[in-house]
């Protein structure tokens, strides 16, 4: 039991252990700059002494000389975004030079600076996972600066829904940051995605989450005598830890209300506890406002309201009081023990006179307020920091509380505080702002645009809810011209991500018949190409690509929809390995000097990333790897500056690891490719992005020959039928044949490629680089049906001169001589040397020197190829090359000299 400690805060009696699990924490942390981050969690109802264990930390930490940064959610604030990050941060940034905050913000200034209040938000939408990551980066580089640092968040079941998305990938990986994180909390309140952060924060400490429980009745006992004076009976002391259930809290407020009524500490008095303890919560707490004065009672309504950053004069002006009443009334409140100082550790946006003694006392007061006072005084504060020049989003939370009442001002300010929101990156912010602006209700002729609005902003997280918003903004009028051809092009996205595909492709059909020929029908019917270019389904629309190679030849690239046709056209006579040569020269026409036009790069909205990737995929599977190397990169510049590290980024570096892939730059393709799929995690699994970090990281697994790395891969992450209903590049089933014959399920493997043929077939896709599934299955076969696996290879090859690139016909030739022998094998190995050592991609080509070094028993190739696959990381490869050539030497040693004479490519014999 803990002994009575009358100086001791009462909410830390029967603490002991918590308090050296924190002190022991502070001290590790304190030992040198290279120790290990700690994240530890309290949970616990209220009451319980939560705040006061992180007082305690405070004390603790700043007594050995760390710096402590607080914040405490509010279960009014919930709806504010990044309220509780910004009380964190905003102190020590706003401490700072404007010049030296940007510099330690670094290229992160401009993503994470609006979220936090500290610079101006930008033009466009935020990404709300990038600005999640520049939060992470702006606190890592404080944390390094300001070493040793603790961090303190009270009530984060009440923090809003961005500070926890912050909170959750913050704590993610602490152990190579010196810092403490100290987050208390709520077992309940809470549901939905926050409850999944929080569950996330739990999961992350190396600690077990402290679980506070009420007092003992000694303890209760020994708080009460602490407090009344040791001539407290038992029979009292055990009244009153009877009447509070141990709860510190009530314990200290009934304590506090006997000392008020002079009430006498024995056992004839113990009765009178519980009418006591009513009056300290609830209805009692109210009755007892009540008591304070109409005037009282109108400043605490105020101070509810206003939630936080509560000063006098702003509480004044909300209740209707003059100065000198206000500050009467803040004292009768503060002797009252409702409201007192506020506590100087925690972190604040603004100035603040007064707090509510206990989130318990603010919660009684707000509800106790009448609902149509209340949502009237929400009105009021929105208008007074409307006024104030906080703008539209500050002013919001107030906003979302108003009666509705046909106010057209009132929606025009819930579109522009969407719009701030949509800007600092929460959505799901603007999404509650223009939902409730539906309700007021908006005018007729901006109805529809509201619709719209909140149908892009509910189109990264909900693309069912966009589905319905979009359709019936479609159905009403004040959609015109450019904004209706937008609204059309996303309601089609969203059908799209909501595996609708047949209805993405209807909806844009059917409103560009409605248009006369020009520019907005142009961009429909390119969507509609688009949107069946990108399905993986077993059919394709009969006669589509006649149709867009129709189309596209009547543009010449004038504007963004032609040049979006021609992207189009290219992708799609890539994918049935038309000639490449046309293939590129159609590309050509789509770039200005060599460069995107204006209106199509990567971050505008009009088109998307999906036509961009075509037109990249297109040059990186014709051997214009210069080209596509360099899209690539733009686009993950791109996206990096602008802080869009969801889906976007994952893209990005996917197909920046594709093209190293591409050009045998193997080591760095699968470094690009583990970070596409460690951002795809957060971005969530089953998405076709998901697939193409996944299918490109088991590809380049194989071809460096780490075959058991690339099935564990291939099983964690679930690269198995069914595939995704969009295409991936390469062609996923035949990466999946080729690893299951890479780890020896050979029938398996059979059954994949050949069901990757069936599909490449009903789609007339035949390039044989993307889908290489006739080679795998040539090969497998050449024993067990020699003849089908020759008419692979014939038809493999006749696909590859019809494509026409050094690559395609060199990895012909190379399958064709793995089904031959002798002299004829060596000839057409050498042949296929000779193209891929013209070829952009130098894994091939090191395949084809080892391979003829092999067939050839020529040593200067065998060396040749151990160089390339050397440099390419191809380790098996260099493997086999390093084992064919100690076996030559070893052949040699023993016969006393070669006498196998070489062939084509290479001179010095075995």
């Amino acid at each position: 039991m803990t002994e009575v400690r009358p100086t001791a805060s009462a909410s830390l009696w029967e603490r002991d252990e918590e308090i050296a699990t924190i002190t022991a924490v502070v001290d590790t942390l304190c030992a040198d700059r290279s120790s290990p981050g700690s994240l530890l969690v309290l949970r616990g109802e209220s009451g319980l002494g939560k705040t006061a264990l992180l007082a305690e930390t405070r004390r603790i930490a700043e007594q050995r000389g760390c710096t402590v940064w607080s914040a405490r959610g509010g279960e009014t604030l919930r709806t504010v975004p990044f309220n509780v990050v910004r009380q964190l941060l905003q102190p020590a940034l706003l401490s700072m030079l404007p010049e030296e905050a940007r510099e330690y913000l670094g290229d992160w200034y401009g993503i994470a600076g609006p979220a936090l209040g500290i610079a101006e938000p930008g033009d466009r939408h935020a990404d709300p996972q990038g600005v999640c990551e520049g939060l992470v980066a702006a606190v890592r580089r404080l944390a390094r600066r300001d070493w040793p640092l603790v961090l303190t968040i009270d009530d984060a079941h009440w923090a809003d829904q961005e500070t926890l998305n912050w909170l959750s990938a913050f704590t993610e990986n602490l152990t190579d940051l010196p810092v403490l994180v100290v987050v208390a909390r709520r077992p309940g309140d809470i549901s939905g995605v926050s409850t999944r952060h929080l569950d996330a924060v739990a999961a992350a400490t190396e600690h077990p989450v402290t679980v506070l429980s009420a007092l003992t009745p000694p303890a209760a006992a020994g708080l009460t005598r602490a407090t009344l004076g040791e001539n407290a009976d038992a029979a009292f002391c055990r009244e009153v830890w009877a009447v509070t259930g141990g709860n510190p809290y009530e314990t200290v407020e009934l304590l506090a209300k006997v000392q008020d009524s002079e009430l006498e500490p024995v056992e004839a008095n113990a009765g009178e506890l519980r009418a006591l303890n009513r009056s300290a919560r609830g209805g009692g707490l109210v009755a007892r406002l009540e008591e304070l004065g109409i005037d009282a009672t109108r400043f605490a309504w105020a101070a509810a309201i206003l939630g936080s950053d509560i000063t006098v004069d702003l509480v004044a002006e909300l209740a209707t009081l003059d100065h000198d009443d206000a500050v009467r009334c803040a004292e009768r409140l503060r002797s009252a023990r409702i409201l007192t100082a506020p506590d100087p550790g925690t972190g604040r946006t603004a100035p603040a006179d007064l707090e509510f003694v206990h989130p318990l006392i603010a919660t009684a007061v707000y509800n106790s307020i009448p609902d149509a006072l209340r949502r009237a005084m929400h009105g009021i504060a929105a208008r007074i920091v409307t006024e104030s020049g906080r703008g539209a989003a500050a002013a919001s939370r107030h906003l979302l509380e108003v009666h509705p009442d046909d106010d057209e001002e009132l929606v025009r300010q819930l579109r522009d505080a969407a719009g701030e929101h949509l800007a600092v990156g929460a959505p799901d912010a603007a999404r509650r702002c223009l939902e409730r602006a539906l309700e007021e209700p908006p005018r007729p002729e901006v109805h529809a645009r509201v619709l719209y609005e909140l149908g892009c902003a509910t189109f990264l997280t909900a693309p069912a809810r966009t589905i319905g918003h979009l359709r019936t903004a479609l159905g009403m009028s004040g959609l015109d011209g450019d904004a209706r051809v937008d609204a059309v092009v996303r309601l089609s996205q969203a059908l799209l991500h909501n595996d609708q595909m047949e209805e993405a492709v209807r909806t844009v059909d059917e409103e560009a018949a409605r248009l006369e020929p020009g520019p907005a029908r142009m961009r429909l019917q390119a969507v509609r190409f688009m949107w069946e270019g990108i399905h993986a389904g077993e059919t394709t629309a009969p006669g589509r690509s006649e149709r867009l190679a129709a189309l596209a030849a009547t543009c010449t690239g004038r504007d963004n929809s032609e040049r979006a046709l021609l992207i189009l056209r290219g992708f799609d006579a890539m994918m049935r390995g038309e000639n490449a040569e046309v293939v590129t020269e159609n590309s050509d026409r789509v770039l200005v000097n060599g460069r995107l036009a204006p209106g199509l790069g990567w971050t505008d909205a009009e088109w998307g990333v999906e036509l961009l990737l075509m037109l990249a995929s297109t040059y990186a599977y014709t051997d214009r790897l210069d080209r596509a190397e360099s899209l690539y990169n733009e686009a993950l510049r791109s996206y990096e500056t602008a802080g869009w590290s969801g889906g976007h980024l994952v893209l990005a570096h996917a197909y920046v690891g594709l093209a190293h892939r591409r050009r045998g730059r193997l080591a760095a393709a699968e470094k690009s490719l583990r970070e596409s799929l460690r951002l795809a995690e957060r971005v969530g699994r089953g998405l076709p992005l998901y697939w193409t970090a996944t299918c490109n990281l088991v590809d380049t697994l194989l071809v460096r020959g780490h075959v058991d790395e690339a099935w564990e891969v291939a099983e964690r992450h679930g690269f198995a039928p069914p595939y995704p209903s969009t295409i991936v590049l390469p062609d996923p089933r035949s990466v999946r044949g080729r690893l299951l014959l890479a780890v020896g399920r050979t029938k398996d493997g059979i059954n994949e490629l050949e069901a990757a043929e069936k599909a490449a077939a009903s789609r007339g896709h035949h390039n044989p680089v993307h889908l290489f599934w006739a080679a795998d299955l040539a090969r497998a076969l050449a024993t067990e049906d020699p003849a089908r696996a020759a008419r692979l290879a014939v038809e493999y090859r006749s696909h590859a001169e019809r494509f026409g690139t050094d690559t395609a016909i060199g990895e012909a030739l190379r399958c064709a001589a793995a089904l031959e022998t002798g002299r004829r094998a060596v000839r057409l190995a050498a042949r296929a040397v000779a193209y891929l050592e013209s070829s952009p991609c130098q894994y091939e080509h090191a395949v084809a020197r080892v391979e003829y070094g092999i067939l050839a028993r020529s040593r200067t190739d065998l060396e040749r190829g151990l160089a390339l696959a050397r440099s390419c990381g191809a380790d098996g490869l260099a493997a086999r090359a390093e084992a064919e050539l100690a076996t030559a030497t070893g052949r040699a040693r023993a016969a006393g000299s070669a006498t196998t004479p070489g062939g084509e490519p290479g001179n010095r014999p075995l």
